[in-house]
This record gives C-alpha cells, structure tokens and sequence, in this order.
C-alpha cells in the first residue's frame, strides 16, 4: 500500500498518512513473522498461543487499516482482500474461543459478512473481465475470482455451524487452521509479490517470491491433513490432559 499526500497538505495531514502507513507496515511484518511462528509449531503448544495472539492483534490491525485506505487510492481488489484477511482471522480466533466455535448471532453475521465479500468480489473480477486490459485498477481478474472463491465457501462453512449449532473436536481445529492459513498466505502475497519494489532487483519478478507463498499452502495442508485424517488430534488431546493434571 503506497499513500500518497499532496506537497500542500497539511503537516498534520502528512503526519497522520505516515502513521498509518507505519502502522500498516508494522503490523504486516509482525503478522507474517508471527503468522509463521505458529504454523510451524506443535499445535496447542505455548508457543503456538503466543505466536497466534500476536498474528492476530497484528493481522486485524494491518488489514482493518487496508481495507480502509484501499478504495480511496482507489484499489477495490485490495479492499476485498484485507476485508477477507480481516473476517478469516476473526472468525478462526472465535471459533477456538468460544465452545460452540462461534455458532449464533455471530455466525449469523459472519455468514453475511462472507457473501457480501464474495459478491464484492465477484462484481469487481468482471468488470476487470470486461476491461479493454483484462485489469481494474491494475490489478488482474483471477485475484478477484479467488477472493470471491474463498469468501463464497467459508460462508458456506458458516452456515454449516449455524445449522449444526456448532462445530467441535477435528473439524473445529481444522476451520481455525484453515482460516487462520489463508489469512497468512493474503498477507505473504502482498507484501511478496505485490511489494516487490522494497526487494533487490535480481529478485523482482523471480519465482523465488513464490516461495514464502507456497510453504505457506504446504504447511496449511499438512496440518490439516494431520488433523482430520489422523489420530494425532485425539492423541494430542490425551498429552495434553495428562501434562495438565
């Protein structure tokens, strides 16, 4: 995200857009540090919690922020991707914190939180369709699409826990990893792929700014995989009560 203030503004107007973007920045790197901190750790650990307290604190502030710059720059994609980041790491923080995983009236409301990014998404992805570029704002269809993709099945997944009355055991560690994960590989892929200017340049446009992108999906899987087709989670869940007691 690139703010750019006019040389006549004011000096507390220049000063608040340096803030922001500081702020957008810190929280960004903080997020994607600690992010990966607790993907890489043994599930349920300590180490694990304190990397997901700041991931989140971090991640809700860098994206709240985005999804409130990003129409007046304007870049409506960006809009729709920190909203998503914004509603994928709140509702897999609920989900952990709360018994039912966060079925009822917040349910409810993420549900419509999720089609309503999914039907932003969709709008702005064929409109760039149509363009004479295939672009909107610079920014290329398929980048809609897949926002508006994982918006239209986590709203899915919503309803699902609102019809249910609640998600528990495997399937609700696996909504918070896979939610929490997405979230990461949005904020890897900003600032990897879409802030390449802050890289040398033998590395712009390298596949090697692939890389964060796809360890991030490789491990996301891994875990999920681990916990849903696996004994690990009911056997870790054991270890877990013994070391308690």
């Amino acid at each position: 995200m690139i703010l750019e203030v006019s040389a006549e503004s004011s000096w507390l107007v220049r000063g608040a857009a340096a803030l922001v973007l500081s702020l957008h920045i810190t929280s960004a790197g903080v997020g994607i540090l600690s992010g990966a901190m607790a993907l890489l750790a043994r599930k349920g650990s300590h180490l694990h919690r304190r990397a997901g307290n700041w991931f989140f604190v971090s991640m809700l502030t860098m994206s709240a922020i985005g999804a409130a710059v990003a129409p007046f720059l304007p870049d409506r994609i960006s809009t729709v991707a920190a909203a998503l980041t914004f509603y994928l790491v709140a509702t897999a923080w609920v989900t952990v914190r709360r018994n039912n995983g966060g079925a009822g009236p917040f349910g409810i409301g993420a549900a419509i939180v999720a089609v309503c990014i999914a039907v932003a998404g969709a709008t702005f992805g064929l409109q760039a369709e149509n363009s004479a570029t295939g672009l909107i704002e610079g920014q290329p269809a398929g980048a809609a699409f897949m926002f508006a993709t994982i918006a239209a099945l986590a709203a899915i997944g919503d309803l699902s826990i609102i019809l249910r009355g609640g998600v528990v055991g495997a399937r609700r560690i696996a909504r918070h990893l896979w939610r929490m994960g997405f979230a990461l590989f949005i904020a890897a892929g900003s600032f990897f792929l879409g802030q390449q200017q802050v890289f040398p340049a033998f590395l712009r446009g390298s596949t090697l700014l692939l890389l964060p992108e796809i360890a991030v999906l490789g491990l996301m899987i891994f875990w999920l995989v681990r916990v849903r087709f696996t004994s690990w989670f009911k056997h870790d869940a054991v270890d877990r009560r013994a070391t308690r007691s």
